[in-house]
């Protein structure tokens, strides 16, 4: 009896059993999101392997860029702004731009845009995975790809001549301001168009804004209401920013730019939740 008592004693005392047999709400939470993670991280590895298998992805993501950077800062035939003596000097900031813009604006439209024709947004908003994960997922997809767009496009650049300067920090923070507003733009157009649409129009603008957002021409060789109009829309800001936090100055880099860029990247998701249709 005594030898009882003591191992008793011993014995660790139990914690109080949940009701209903209910496992306790700390392992719930615990493991609800531990499930989220490992669902998101599994989206966004799925994300990214359907973006490498993409050919068309690849080309407008990685070899556009690097072949309009090497082409013009070998070919002179660009015009350049004032104070600017090497091609590369101007276009390696525009090409960054031009890379965020590429993959945020035009990869995902247009993706999510046959993702939706094809009811593929409509199953996985349904599934455990939810909305707000599967967002979340293709938000860290592009990111990713942005990143090696980065290296690749500076290494390049860097052996093409380019002197760097200014703050890195700040041109990352363009960058995530570009991103949330070409997003918002490519959702947009992939939420309330047809897939065929979207193809149509995200290519359309990708152009457009290629020729007057600053990126390979300098804004000051635009007419002056062009001009104005293109100091308006984000890839003119982007590429301000861009130019100014990486070259320490540069053509159209000032507070506007910035405020241009901060008001698209608020302005472009909030229309893009507001129209975007799951199916």
């Amino acid at each position: 009896m005594a030898g009882r008592a003591g191992a008793a004693a011993r014995r660790p005392a139990r914690r109080p059993g949940a009701p209903r047999g209910r496992v306790p709400a700390p392992d719930r939470h615990r493991r609800r999101r531990g499930r989220v993670v490992r669902a998101l991280a599994a989206q966004t590895a799925a994300e990214l392997r359907l973006t490498l298998r993409r050919g068309e992805s690849v080309l407008l993501t990685l070899a556009i860029p690097v072949g309009l950077l090497a082409f013009f800062s070998v070919v002179h035939v660009l015009p350049l702004p004032a104070g600017v003596h090497r091609p590369v000097q101007f276009l390696a900031p525009g090409i960054l731009a031009l890379a965020v813009m590429s993959t945020a604006m035009v990869s995902l439209g247009i993706a999510t845009g046959f993702e939706r024709q094809y009811l593929v947004l409509k199953r996985l908003g349904a599934t455990p995975l939810g909305r707000p994960t599967l967002l979340a997922a293709k938000t860290l997809a592009i990111l990713a790809v942005e990143v090696v767009q980065v290296v690749v496009l500076v290494g390049v650049a860097l052996a093409l001549g380019w002197s760097p300067g200014g703050d890195p920090a700040a041109a990352f923070g363009a960058v995530i301001l570009a991103t949330a507003a070409f997003a918002g733009l490519g959702l947009a157009m992939a939420g309330a168009l047809r897939a065929e649409v979207t193809l149509a129009a995200a290519n359309g603008l990708y152009l457009i804004l290629l020729l007057i957002g600053g990126m390979v021409f300098p804004l000051s060789h635009l007419p002056g209401a062009l001009a104005d109009v293109a100091r308006a829309l984000p890839s003119a800001a982007l590429s301000g920013a861009l130019h100014a936090t990486l070259t320490g100055g540069g053509p159209g880099g000032g507070a506007e730019s910035w405020i241009v860029l901060a008001a698209w990247a608020v302005a472009a998701p909030v229309v893009a939740a507001l129209t975007f249709r799951w199916e």
